[in-house]
């Protein structure tokens, strides 16, 4: 949980800047604002009533009743505070809905019970570790010497300006930001946070560390933790792949072909397989007699073979290739689907290497939690996660009615400052000059 945030941070971060620059970049109206990026959205069901923003000076005081600089919990001797806590329950709320609206369900199950107590528990638990863990980053980089990137803070600083012309002032773009429960000095610190996150990854893991993955630990990694592997394979059908029957057992299955068709297609695996038995370079003629003979309909999306995970595959067609080593080819094996003849492939250590790097990072950041300690304080226990989430939707309403009007705005100046004949606004002089060259 706590790395899939610490990765998603980054997302975040840069999705919501992205959805600023090309929202306010566009001239055709506030709906562009308000559909595009995730958790950064400022759209709100249309039945909200918006919150009266008048005399609103802290998002979080008005959402969940606490000042932003309330200290919500300790990770060490060092405060966390709401506004922090509260961006990332924020977040996680505003994920598990987008979970849920694959499914078609708009609103959360707040009562139902995980392993960590109610969904709504869950989430403010969770929203604490994350924040505890980019409280404490800082702490630790400054330990090691390490410092976030200017030239990544002189773009954040540039953003933050060209965002308040974009948005027609400072007092608008602040509450652009808290539409995801966040200010600018919290958007500011996010990207300090991963600035710094990263160098500490790099630190540990990077290459020339003493920590950095070699090529056999990835593979083992990806083999043995992941389940990953490849292989390609000559398949021969042995059932006809248009037409379904019902089985003895009730259950429904492709109908077979009939005997004699199947003999064939036994009689040509087998000749198949001598001749890469005899080949003396058996990997190129596999893939020529893989592309002239195989029936299998997904070759041509996977003409390099398939990458995939234990259990995904019919157990024969599994097995096997676990079985075999890298470059070997099998025998003929029989699964329901017919006959296959399977090549082994070897993995790329640079395609997990990443992975590898963010689970260890992951373990080693669960392990500062657990030395420094995370102690809540009674202003934790006061927030609802509940009435937070109704406020917040609240608060995106009204946000996105303010910016909706600002395009508005924006919208009839144009008009109004356009030559009704239509033609360029351009001055005789600007038209002269311009014809001149």
């Amino acid at each position: 949980m706590i790395m899939m945030k610490r990765i998603l941070s980054l997302a975040l971060a840069l999705a919501l800047g992205t959805m600023l620059l090309s929202g306010c970049s566009k001239g055709d109206g506030a709906e562009d604002s308000s559909t595009s990026g995730s958790s950064a959205d400022t759209s709100a069901p249309s039945e909200v009533e918006p919150m009266d923003l008048t005399g609103v000076t802290d998002p979080y005081q008005a959402t969940a009743g606490v000042p932003g600089n309330t200290v919500v919990a300790k990770v060490g001797d060092y405060e966390i505070t709401a506004e922090s806590l509260l961006y990332w329950l924020n977040y996680n709320i505003e994920y598990q809905l987008q979970q849920y609206a694959m499914f078609g369900l708009t609103d959360l199950p707040w009562d139902s019970e995980t392993e960590d107590g109610t969904l709504a528990d869950t989430l403010k638990n969770a929203a604490l570790q994350i924040a505890a863990y980019y409280r404490l980053v800082p702490e630790l980089c400054a330990e090691k010497g390490l410092s976030p990137d200017q030239e990544m803070l002189d773009q954040v600083a540039a953003f933050l300006d060209s965002a308040v012309q974009e948005l027609g002032g400072q007092e608008t773009m602040e509450h652009y930001f808290w539409a995801s429960m966040m200010t600018p000095d919290q958007f500011r610190s996010m990207y300090e946070g991963v600035s710094l996150d990263e160098q500490l990854q790099e630190l540990y893991y990077g290459e020339g560390s003493e920590g950095y993955p070699t090529d056999a630990e990835v593979l083992s990694y990806a083999q043995d933790e992941l389940g990953v592997y490849r292989a390609k394979h000559i398949l021969l059908l042995t059932k006809d792949m248009e037409q379904t029957v019902t089985n003895e057992d009730g259950t429904t299955g492709y109908a077979p072909l009939d005997d004699a068709t199947v003999a064939e297609k036994k009689a040509l695996a087998d000749d198949l397989l001598a001749q890469l038995r005899a080949a003396e370079d058996p990997i190129a003629l596999f893939d020529e007699l893989m592309n002239e003979h195989s029936e299998d309909s997904g070759l041509a999306a996977n003409p390099d073979g398939y990458t995939t995970t234990k259990g995904q595959m019919v157990p024969e067609f599994e097995n096997t290739a676990l079985a075999l080593k890298d470059g070997e080819i099998s025998d003929v094996v029989e699964s329901t689907y017919g006959y296959h003849i399977i090549l082994r492939l070897p993995l790329d250590p640079a395609d997990y290497r990443g992975q590898m790097v963010a689970d260890k990072m992951e373990i080693l950041s669960q392990q500062w939690l657990d030395e420094y300690g995370v102690v809540p304080t009674e202003a934790f226990e006061q927030i609802d996660p509940i009435a937070f989430r109704t406020q917040v939707t609240a608060l995106q309403a009204a946000v996105q009615q303010e910016i909706a009007a600002i395009y508005e705005a924006a919208e009839d100046d144009a008009d109004s400052s356009a030559p009704s004949d239509g033609s360029s606004p351009a001055t005789d002089s600007s038209s002269a000059s311009g014809s001149q060259g």
